[in-house]
């Protein structure tokens, strides 16, 4: 590409773009969450999603505009991703958005100015397109400059954007970058909309001024929309000249350590082979960066799933490459290195993501290893030339992760194409499930009773932090099975919203409170209290008679209160103590706080151990018996940050926040944002117990706990179940744990006498199995269903068999065991295998019998299963097998 134009790194083009927007006064907003608020989008995919609430009109902005740097994440051409310069997971969409404040003239002349005037493109290597009727857009750039055979009609799938069949609508403009006759087709009137890769489209502008009805008319909406986008590794591609999305600096200095790790060498026009593993591989990385750092944690559906399956396709593009070892915590550090500065939080959880991409890095090879196992079964299975199903290579990726280009790897590699359509056909089959299951898209419609109220009330004013109680609140609005009344009868569940309330609804993990509305004609007995959309929704049954406009009294109920709180303090309490006993890696990933327990969710790759329970247990406690104050301040959110105060992981918070500090103002203990209720001094708590420890998925650990008295309750019922154990053994309490430790020898030595009789030389069972040894050609057989042994004794069986029997000797023996289910067996002398007996062969062919599988070598093998009542089939299969 030639150097008809100055050069910019990508950090500059943001940069500049930001800026000159912020110039023509439109408001510079950060970048949202890739976890959007929105419940029918699962990741944040354009730049005008955080802007939803303007163009429906439920906001308004007071500035003529905005702007944004949004970071994205679209996986629906995952697959491409490596194959083209143009597709990607994770790519910032730079975009400025007007809501009635900016004309299609000044967004176009802001456009042409932009590009032309601070990025200096050629004029004569910029193309336009409008859509196919947008005469007016036409005319705009034609008045602008722009000459008549660079501007291109397209139709409505390319220059038509649309919410829905009906709704918001409106044209479209797209701005394409000439890269020259050599990169085309060749074909003369060759122009944007060819299939060839000689025009790049790197900004769209969206007019969004109509709305379309179920009549197909489309009137004007009531002010025009502005919706643009420009893609900036598009742009840091024509700005470096260069043509592809990955051979900007940003992605070529990930793609240059890709190199440096594996050994392989990229080439720039290659679209295959190492080149598109080293493009995947740092895709992958930055996506797998932002997800987590905004939240998202590994799993097997959702978001999670999204990041688990792109962490996994690099990981397997990292073997393609020859990379054994664990690698992407280096892809971490270098995506960090050239975006944390735009992007802050990637520094600040480096740790957490390296810890989450190491443990899952090395389940995945684990994982790949399981399936090269079912693999190389399937592939062995087939005749020579013959096609691998399309059913496997589809358990392959359903099941194991394998990317199905791996599968087709392997199989050529042993002579074998795969079923590509039965592959696809499963994978249709389980888009079709999955679209069928899916939510609405982005502007879907939420016409609830509660988005009505939501859109109509002002937000509850919550006085629960200084009042337990407040007299005059007046009824705003009653609900009654999903419909508002006006007035509501005695004897029904109402959910009722008060202009102001002391109770607190459920939010942060913090349980929501009970207590009493009492007015001068009905009561309610508020059982839970819950927030949606801003208004505090107080639910419960209703005695009397209650109606909108009503005065009342709230108050909610002290005690359960005080224990709540006491829990919630204890959670901050927790959080710090395991910061510190296991390391900075771990955020809070979820919470409970009830009455009785609270339950805290965090960020950890491997069980605690006793003694680090033991020592988070001491730090907690030794904190409440210190009587340390527990502290609320008020203040703004940068304030905060630079105060030390921990943000919750994946949380998202307003300009103004709570800061919670235990101990000391100077080095406390423990400081959170949080907006939930506290104990005032950490002695209220009185005693903290961990109840349990556990994992709820990968990377995430669990511990149950309880203070005050919850944890007086638990060592209660701790206490009387020692005493119950100590009166059925008849002794002290002090003595159980030897008593016990007598009885367990006493057990092992009874149960070593009984395996002794049932595996050896002596045992009846074995003897009989014996007498009735088959005579096989060149050895004898034993076969036999045996009692009360469980799957490793069957080796002692054999040994025994041996023993006994001289000259060449094979057997097949089975059990069931403890925990019902079957254990095969099959086993033979050297002399027995030169007969012909092949113990791994005989295992494979009668598994299927019990549900399972197994092998094993020529002299012994062995198999588990399922289905116990399947043992006597398998050992008839074994008899067929051998000609018996």
């Amino acid at each position: 590409m030639s150097a008809d134009y100055p050069t910019m790194t990508t950090a500059e083009i943001r940069s500049a773009y930001l800026n000159f927007f912020k110039e023509k006064g439109c408001k510079l907003y950060p970048s949202s969450s890739l976890v959007p608020d929105d419940p029918s989008l699962l990741l944040a995919n354009a730049g005008m999603n955080q802007f939803k609430e303007y163009y429906q009109g439920k906001k308004t902005m007071k500035e003529i505009g905005a702007c944004s740097c949004q970071k994205c994440v679209r996986t629906n051409d995952i697959d491409i991703i490596g194959a083209d310069g143009r597709h990607a997971s994770f790519f910032e969409m730079l975009g400025n958005f007007a809501f009635g404040g900016v004309t299609k003239e000044q967004a176009c002349a802001w456009a042409y100015e932009l590009i032309t005037e601070v990025f200096k493109l050629p004029k004569e290597r910029l193309h336009f397109t409008v859509f196919t009727d947008d005469d007016e857009t036409h005319d705009v750039w034609r008045d602008l400059g722009v000459a008549e055979d660079h501007i291109t009609r397209l139709g409505e799938d390319d220059n038509f954007w649309a919410a829905g069949p009906t709704g918001p609508c409106g044209p479209c403009s797209e701005i394409y970058f000439d890269l020259g006759e050599e990169v085309g087709c060749g074909r003369e009137g060759c122009a944007p909309g060819c299939d060839c890769d000689r025009f790049l489209e790197f900004w769209n502008l969206v007019f969004t001024q109509f709305d379309r009805q179920e009549d197909g008319s489309m009137p004007e909406l009531p002010h025009r929309n502005l919706d643009t986008g420009m893609g900036l590794e598009r742009m840091a591609a024509i700005m470096q000249h260069k043509s592809s999305f990955f051979d900007g600096d940003v992605m070529q200095s990930l793609i240059k350590l890709g190199e440096e790790i594996s050994g392989a060498t990229y080439v720039d026009d290659d679209y295959s082979g190492a080149s598109r593993s080293l493009r995947i591989i740092a895709d992958h990385a930055r996506s797998v960066n932002f997800l987590i750092s905004d939240g998202v944690l590994p799993g097997n559906e959702g978001r999670g799933y999204v990041l688990r399956r792109l962490l996994r396709r690099a990981v397997f593009h990292g073997r393609l490459l020859g990379i054994e070892d664990a690698f992407l915590g280096r892809f971490i550090d270098a995506v960090n290195d050239v975006m944390g500065e735009a992007y802050p939080n990637l520094i600040e959880n480096a740790a957490l993501v390296k810890g989450i991409v190491s443990a899952e890095e090395e389940r995945f090879s684990n994982t790949l290893n399981n399936g090269r196992v079912y693999l190389d079964e399937q592939l062995a299975a087939l005749a020579a030339g013959e096609q691998l199903p399309g059913k496997a290579a589809f358990m392959l990726h359903d099941t194991f992760g394998f990317p199905i280009d791996l599968t087709v790897e392997i199989a050529e590699g042993a002579g074998h194409a795969v079923d590509i359509e039965g592959f696809d056909a499963e994978m249709a089959e389980q888009k079709a499930r999955a679209r069928a299951a899916a939510k609405g898209d982005a502007w879907g419609s939420f016409n609830d009773v509660w988005t009505e109220l939501s859109d109509e009330l002002p937000a509850t004013e919550f006085m629960g932090y200084d009042h337990e109680s407040v007299e005059g609140a007046r009824v705003l609005a009653i609900v009654v099975d999903g419909a508002r009344v006006k007035t509501a009868e005695g004897g029904v569940d109402v959910q009722v919203v008060l202009d102001r309330t002391p109770f607190y609804a459920e939010m942060g993990g913090q349980k929501g409170d009970r207590g009493l509305i009492d007015s001068d004609s009905g009561q309610v007995l508020v059982r839970d209290t819950v927030s949606k959309g801003g208004l505090y929704v107080h639910e419960g049954t209703l005695s009397g008679t209650l109606s909108e406009g009503d005065t009342v009294f709230a108050g909610y109920d002290l005690e359960r209160r005080a224990l709540v709180r006491r829990n919630h303090t204890a959670t901050h309490l927790l959080d710090a103590a395991l910061k510190e006993v296991l390391g900075d890696h771990v955020n809070q990933a979820g919470s409970l706080v009830a009455h009785d327990y609270l339950r805290f969710d965090f960020t950890h790759f491997e069980a605690l151990s006793s003694d680090q329970i033991k020592a988070v247990e001491r730090l907690v406690n030794r904190e409440i018996l210190a009587a340390k104050p527990v502290v609320t301040r008020v203040m703004g959110i940068e304030e905060a940050k630079a105060s030390g105060a921990v943000a919750l992981f994946g949380e998202k918070y307003g300009d103004v926040v709570r800061v919670v500090s235990v101990g000391e103002e100077d080095r406390p203990f423990s400081r959170e944002l949080c907006g939930g209720t506290h104990a005032a001094n950490t002695a209220e708590l009185g005693l903290f117990k961990i109840i349990s420890e556990s994992s709820t998925g990968s990377n995430i650990r669990r511990i149950e706990a309880a203070t005050s008295a919850g944890a007086i309750e638990w060592l209660e019922n701790r206490a009387a179940l020692a005493e119950q154990a100590a009166g059925a053994l008849k002794c002290r309490i002090d003595e159980v744990p030897a008593r016990i430790a007598s009885l367990q020898a006493d057990v092992r030595e009874v149960n070593q006498k009984l395996k002794a009789a049932l595996t050896g030389a002596s045992s009846d069972a074995i003897s009989s199995a014996i007498e009735g040894a088959l005579d096989a050609d060149g050895y004898k057989l034993v076969l036999a269903q045996l009692s009360g042994l469980e799957g490793s004794e069957l080796r002692n069986v054999w040994d025994t068999i041996r023993q006994k029997v001289s000259g060449p000797v094979a057997c097949v023996v089975a059990t069931v065991t403890e925990k019902g289910t079957p254990a095969l067996l099959a086993a033979a002398t050297d002399d027995a295998v030169s007969a012909g007996f092949k113990a791994g062969d005989v295992i494979k062919e009668i598994s299927a019998h019990v549900g399972g599988r197994g092998g094993g070598k020529p002299t012994m093998a062995q198999a588990g299963g399922k289905d116990a009542s399947g043992i006597p089939a398998a050992l008839d299969a074994a008899r067929a097998l051998l000609g018996l």
